[in-house]
Order: structure tokens, then sequence, then C-alpha cells
């Protein structure tokens, strides 16, 4: 979206942009069921998937996918189980996993199950050793895990962590990663597909500081180190996702009555992007999006909010 959860993984989509909809006087965001549907359909257009061309893609191949648990590496997970693959999933909750191995097991894919907290020095050091005694070799990343923070400076004042906790796992945790498998993903001229945010494209907004630069330092790191992967046969795509019905989405009340992409429509363009290697997905409105947050940032009232700060942990 693993390292974080909140029921389970966190997957790194959730987007402090809000969308207008239909506002019932003196009540919270209500859309109506047909206007919420019209505008989903119109944000987030379906994906179509070429099944057999993923399939001749995937034949044989390893794919670990980091945030396994829940929401999109879930789905991902599943989309893949009747693919002739190695799946490597990896997240905190172990039954959870092993859960998904048996389902999906019943199908063509064969599963591998790594419980880890990739924020841990011991865990990721035996996630590493594991990779580098594949038989096979490795694949294809799906970079996925990540935590998410929306608190306001004035209420970060004594959480220092919070900014070490995101920094941990949406910057450190997966450059450490790639560090270590590139020679594998060299030698298999293998694909890294990274899933990012829109927000890294947009303007700042005020309480998301911690969860914004930790993601915006690893969009960043990876698309300066793009073309030089591209010049090893590494293949490079960056996703940057709105808002994700994910679990990581719970804590914040007024995202849940939003529109929102699913996490299968997200797995859809997952599957595409193996195929296709495109280097870049993102919102056909993010121009128009990039607008609003420049809208909503200079608003006097949002910067002045005081709010009570969450995180989904």
């Amino acid at each position: 979206m693993c390292v974080v959860e909140a029921a389970g993984e966190l997957t790194p989509s959730t987007s402090p942009y809000p969308i207008k909809a239909s506002i019932k006087e003196g009540s919270e965001i209500m859309p109506s069921a047909s206007l919420h549907s019209l505008l989903s359909n119109l944000l987030f257009p379906p994906t179509k998937i070429n099944k057999q061309k993923l399939e001749r893609q995937l034949a044989g191949k390893t794919v670990l996918i980091t945030g396994a648990s829940s929401g999109i590496g879930e789905q991902l997970a599943y989309l893949l189980s009747e693919m002739r693959v190695h799946l490597i999933l990896v997240a905190r909750r172990e039954a959870k996993l092993l859960a998904m191995k048996s389902d999906i097991e019943v199908k063509a894919a064969h599963v591998s199950v790594f419980p880890a907290d990739l924020r841990d020095p011991k865990d990721m050091e035996r996630l590493l050793t594991f990779l580098h005694q594949l038989p096979d070799g490795l694949d294809i990343v799906i970079s996925n895990a990540g935590h998410s923070i929306n608190r306001s400076i004035r209420e970060s004042l004594d959480r220092y962590h919070d900014f070490t906790r995101t920094m941990a796992i949406n910057y450190f945790a997966p450059v450490q990663l790639l560090l270590s498998i590139i020679p594998l993903l060299e030698q298999n001229q293998g694909h890294i597909i990274n899933m990012s945010t829109v927000n890294v494209m947009l303007i700042p907004m005020p309480h998301w500081a911690a969860y914004q630069a930790s993601k915006s330092a690893f969009d960043t790191w990876f698309r300066s180190a793009a073309p030089e992967l591209n010049t090893m046969g590494i293949a490079t795509t960056s996703m940057y996702l709105p808002l994700v019905r994910t679990p990581m989405i719970l804590s914040t009340a007024a995202y849940r009555k939003l529109p929102a992409m699913s996490p299968e429509h997200v797995a859809k363009m997952i599957g595409n992007a193996i195929y296709t290697r495109k280097q870049t997905f993102k919102p056909w409105w993010l121009i128009f999006g990039g607008l609003a947050s420049l809208f909503f940032r200079t608003m006097p009232r949002l910067s002045r909010k005081k709010g009570n700060g969450h995180e989904d942990v």
C-alpha cells in the first residue's frame, strides 16, 4: 500500500486533497449513490488488462510484493494467482499471509510468505538473505508498503518519532531493499514498480508534513536512480495514486464517503504496468489537482485548523 498496518498493511496512496461532493447543510460530506458512482467513473476510468500478455510476461518469474496482506498488495496477489508465477508476499501479519497462501496455491501460482517489519534491521537482513538465496533470482518488485500520518506541526512538537517512523518505512526501507537486490534484477532484466502518491506531484498541504516529506524523498530517489537502472536493463514504473479505499484511509473520517479508487482497480493497473513497462501512471486530472491543492493550501481556515492528529498504524 507490511511494515505498518491499520488492521493490516498500509498502502502509500492516501491523498490529502479533497474532492468536492454533494453536501447537506450542517452535515458531513454525503454524496448520493448515483453521484458517487458518476464521480468515481469520471475520476477513475476502468483499466483494461490483457491477461494473455500478463501471463506471457510472468511465466516462470518471481515477484516480490511488500505490504501484501491487505489493500493493494493483497488484491494484486489474488490477481496474479492464476499465473504461473512465484509470489513472495511480505507483511507483518503471518497468519494473514498463510491464509492467502492457502487460497492462492489452489490455483496456478506458487507462494512464499515472509513475515517482516521492514523497519526492523534484523527483519530486513533476513529478507535480503532470503532473496539472495533464490535459485532463479528475482524479476519484479512491487514496492507497496507505507505509513501515513495526518497531524499538525503544533501537535507534533513532542513527536519527533512521527518523522523518523515515516522516513524509516517510506524512504529508508525501500532504498535499502533496492540497493541490495539491484544486482538480482539486473541479472534477470527485471522491473521495479513503486506505488507512490499524487501528493508528491502537488503543492504540500498542512497537517501532512511527515507523510509527504517521506513519500517525496523516495519518489525523488527513485526518479533520480531510474535512468541508471534503465541502462542496466531494469525497467522502472512510478504509479501516482489518488485516494484508494484501503485500511489506510479509515482513520480519516472525511475520506470515507469521498470517491476513491478500489484496490482491485489499482491491482489491474499494476498488472497492466507489468507487461507494458510504462514508466509513469498518473490520473488524467492531476493538472487540475495541482490548482485545487494551491487553493486549499491558501485557505485561511485550513491553515489555522487545529483538529485532532491521527496516523494510520
